[in-house]
């Protein structure tokens, strides 16, 4: 294991130097992996492994006929690797259980009836375990519960994939039955081509995950932008102008800065004038949004937003009520403006 210290705190996590792809492979070799669920993480964690030599069949409800349907677009076969839910499950060791959480309440109990002793479950996130009163999802006792959460969308993790990097993610041992949980937990970490592992426990993966999604990497990120665009526009500022100070430089400029090297060398290389009135507004920013991130975690920790989640992803009208809050923010001004600056990007090399 590699060893991560920050201060007082010592992390140790797994790499491929230390977890090899070979290694994978062996401890996986005699084992059939179900992908229950071709939506969100299914396609990537399915295609990952199986490019990485693993044996894979995907589960999938053919009534939900564009999920079937992109899976046969994947190449895989009905009857062959492609099966409904139930049958895929009955003939997997591993069941790597990846359909919305809203469908996994839904689907459980047909689910868990196929599950045969020695299984691994396996969760990309610790929403149905941790919160388990609400979803009904308990799993039997000689089972093998674990989870690989990556720190990214399925696109992220199949594009990573493909250019021979990976997203990070966390792990976690929530069963160990067999006692060779931590193992296969690894060995499919690796399969799905991860950076590296850092362990969790599914309580943190799910408290972390729905906090940052509702935070800084979703919620908090586009409430500020729209905030900032507004105060712009009512200023007068044009909506090409409002949006390059906005959104543009952030996303094809600062952030990359961020990414290689942090926010201190973000700051470094960028003005005098901007080093200073960051510094000077950073805790302002931090200490207004303080109390919210402190309430936000304690209706996630308290099983609040899992009741909003539920509920309101459960309602049979549930993607065209999404598909008319998503249209909103496309149609917007600020959106529309950044479709527009996207055309004006200048070619990549190569692109013409």
């Amino acid at each position: 294991m590699a060893q991560l210290k920050f201060g007082d705190v010592t992390e140790e996590v797994i790499t491929r130097d230390e977890f090899p792809l070979s290694k994978a492979r062996e401890v996986l070799k005699n084992e059939v992996i179900a992908i229950i669920g071709y939506g969100v993480q299914g396609p990537a964690q399915a295609l990952n492994l199986k490019d990485n030599g693993m044996n894979v069949i995907v589960g999938q409800a053919p009534e939900f006929k564009e999920d079937w349907e992109k899976a046969m677009r994947d190449g895989w076969v009905p009857g062959k690797t492609l099966f409904p839910i139930e049958d895929a499950s009955l003939q997997a060791t591993i069941i790597q259980y990846l359909v919305s959480d809203a469908a996994q309440r839904a689907v459980w109990p047909k689910l868990e009836p196929t599950l045969h002793e020695g299984n691994a479950l396996y969760f990309s996130h610790g929403f149905s375990i941790t919160y388990k009163e609400q979803t009904g999802v308990i799993p039997p006792p000689n089972i093998d519960v674990i989870l690989v959460a990556p720190k990214g969308s399925g696109t992220s993790v199949r594009r990573n994939f493909l250019a021979g990097t990976g997203i990070n993610a966390s792990y976690a041992i929530f069963q160990d039955y067999t006692g060779k949980a931590k193992e296969r937990t690894l060995a499919l970490g690796i399969g799905i081509g991860t950076g590296y592992l850092f362990p969790t426990t599914f309580e943190k993966e799910v408290y972390s995950d729905l906090t940052g999604e509702r935070g800084v990497l979703m919620g908090a990120l586009a409430g500020i932008m729209e905030a900032q665009y507004q105060v712009l526009r009512d200023n007068g500022h044009s909506p090409s102008e409002a949006f390059n100070e906005t959104v543009e430089e952030l996303t094809q400029s600062l952030i990359r800065l961020v990414d290689e090297n942090g926010m201190d060398w973000m700051y470094s290389n960028c003005s005098a004038t901007a080093q200073r009135g960051a510094l000077d507004w950073k805790p302002k920013f931090r200490d207004a949004v303080l109390p919210v991130f402190k309430e936000l975690y304690k209706r996630v920790k308290r099983g609040d937003e899992t009741k909003v989640v539920l509920e309101k992803t459960g309602k049979p009208d549930y993607k065209e009520m999404l598909k008319t809050e998503l249209a909103e923010m496309r149609n917007s001004e600020m959106w529309q403006a950044g479709a527009m600056v996207r055309t004006l990007r200048p070619s990549k090399p190569g692109d013409n």
